[in-house]
């Protein structure tokens, strides 16, 4: 937002300064987002390991004070992908010290149904299930980084073009 206000004032007033910031500040955001997809994609394995061991650990602070994003997170995530922990069910065991999961791994919600056997549970790994499900989202995910990226290329193109229109008016005129 800060950027595109120095751009806007920047043509209004039609000051190279401010024209010539805003094209640094851009391409700078730019280059800093294609590193980042390159490094992604470069990295994808050792992403995924670092994600579910952090996942995991994320699994301790369910329930917890303060933590009532999380732990709301981890429950819609589970009621609507219909899945339950990380890897398996069993990631709970650990969290509980004992063999139950929340109520929301229960394929019919009730209280304390998490106490039953895991036969009334989701047996669907949750990261598993949310991998598929952006991978198959893929293709929005893809066209929306793509538009971003035309309208960053266009608001340099455009900057770079006004500062050199300044640049020889400037120039004409001196």
């Amino acid at each position: 937002m800060a950027i595109g206000f120095v751009g806007c004032i920047g043509a209004i007033k039609e000051n190279k300064c401010l024209l010539l910031t805003f094209f640094v500040l851009l391409l700078l955001v730019f280059l800093l987002e294609t590193s980042l997809a390159i490094l992604f994609f470069a990295y994808t394995d050792k992403i995924d390991r670092y994600a579910q061991q952090d996942l995991k650990k994320g699994l301790h602070l369910y329930g917890t004070p303060g933590n009532v994003g999380l732990t709301n997170a981890w429950s819609i995530i589970q009621t609507d992908f219909r899945c339950c922990g990380v890897s398996s069910y069993t990631d709970w065991f650990e969290v509980y010290n004992a063999t139950r999961v929340p109520d929301s791994c229960c394929l019919e919600f009730s209280e304390s149904c998490g106490l039953h056997a895991p036969g009334t549970w989701w047996k669907a790994p949750c990261y598993e299930t949310v991998k598929v499900w952006l991978q198959e989202n893929l293709l929005a995910v893809g066209v929306f980084g793509l538009c971003t990226a035309l309208v960053q290329i266009l608001g340099l193109t455009f900057a770079m073009t006004m500062y050199c229109q300044v640049v020889k008016a400037d120039t004409y005129c001196a």
